[in-house]
């Protein structure tokens, strides 16, 4: 069914009014999945214009794309696409930056603690001495992350654990928006064996003294990139400070598509969304700008990788997981984060006279208003 626009805004206008508790019935639910399908194929022709431009494009195992130099791909992406997982180590519940695009926004003061003396890896709360015991029995994975909120808030609480895993061979990173870091503890974390460091260089609109500790963490842990949503924000700052940034040697760039939750999805109200495979909602300018950073990037021959970790990486990291974890054939844990998917924030792309669908039919009998009821 290639419903209309003027169709498919009529009736997402009913859905965004309905109660809450009220489902829809399979014929609604048709034409929900048809608007959406609609809008992905728009989406998708826009991008792939913008892929051909590119002319050294390239894939990691047709898992996701990237231009510039392979050898600086990060080793926690490949872990993530190729390897078994990429598991998560959890400690800090705090974080000094409040940031619309983040996925706790408005919760930041209600994050649960770990526990006093406690991490959490895979789900489970470990002691610090319970690492040793975890190793002896697990089989080991292919890298972890330090995630969750902002590590250099407690910094010095990492690096006896850094340490275990680095003795382990196993390959870790690490996430921060680098306020809180000095050439102190960046220089402790290198030597505990921290392989790989990403700052979040859009929390901070690229401020001068984050862009100068990705300069200082390049000189003691191996591999420095930066990791941030893509917005139109960011991609601004970052075109004004382009050759500071580039002046750091930092080895990558992960433009992550920006997907939404319930927390920070009406930060973004009124901008044009779709949904990647009935799973994630993204603004469609994020997957755009990544894109045309990756076609700067290539013209100017930037000695770095320029990585597009977009919806399609994440459904690609679901599926290797998921094989690695040895479930059933097509199994992943790619989804949509919504319990309800919240029609409203459809209604301004079924509204833009500037966003066109390609091709369009008239709704079959059984479709149109009054005869759903019948």
């Amino acid at each position: 069914m290639k419903i209309s626009k003027k169709d498919a805004l009529m009736w997402f206008e009913f859905f965004a009014q309905l109660p809450e508790d009220e489902e829809l019935s399979p014929k609604q639910e048709e034409i929900v999945y048809a608007t959406f399908a609609q809008i992905e194929t728009v989406v998708e022709h826009r991008n792939s214009m913008l892929m051909s431009q590119i002319k050294n494009l390239r894939t990691l195992e047709n898992r996701t794309y990237f231009v510039g130099n392979k050898d600086k791909f990060p080793k926690g992406c490949r872990s993530c696409l190729l390897g078994n997982g990429l598991g998560a180590i959890i400690k800090t519940n705090k974080c000094n930056l409040d940031c619309k695009f983040c996925y706790n926004y408005g919760q930041l003061e209600d994050m649960p603690p770990v526990g006093e003396g406690l991490w959490e890896i895979g789900g489970t709360k470990f002691y610090e001495r319970d690492i040793d015991l975890l190793l002896s029995i697990q089989n080991k994975p292919t890298g972890v992350a330090y995630v969750y909120l902002e590590p250099f808030m407690e910094i010095e609480k990492y690096y006896s654990v850094i340490k275990k895993f680095s003795e382990a061979k196993i390959h870790q990173h690490m996430y921060t928006n680098g306020t809180l870091a000095t050439e102190e503890t960046l220089k402790a974390l290198g030597e505990a064996g921290l392989n790989e460091i990403r700052f979040n260089l859009g929390a901070t609109n690229c401020s001068d003294k984050v862009i100068e500790n990705i300069g200082i963490a390049k000189q003691y842990i191996e591999r420095v990139g930066i990791e941030t949503p893509m917005t139109p924000e960011f991609f601004e700052s970052f075109l004004k400070k382009k050759q500071a940034i580039l002046d750091t040697k930092l080895d990558f760039i992960n433009c992550a598509e920006l997907h939404l939750n319930e927390n920070n999805i009406y930060n973004y109200y009124g901008e044009n969304m779709y949904i990647s495979r009935g799973g994630y909602i993204s603004p469609i300018w994020s997957r755009e700008l990544t894109l045309k950073l990756m076609k700067i990037a290539e013209e100017e021959n930037w000695d770095l990788v320029v990585h597009d970790c977009s919806n399609y990486t994440k459904f690609a990291r679901g599926l290797n997981l998921g094989s690695k974890e040895g479930k059933w054939f097509g199994a992943s844990n790619y989804s949509c984060e919504f319990s309800r998917i919240p029609y409203d924030v459809f209604l301004p792309i079924l509204q833009d006279d500037n966003f066109k669908f390609l091709s369009e039919e008239e709704l079959p009998y059984g479709y149109r208003p009054g005869e759903l009821f019948f």
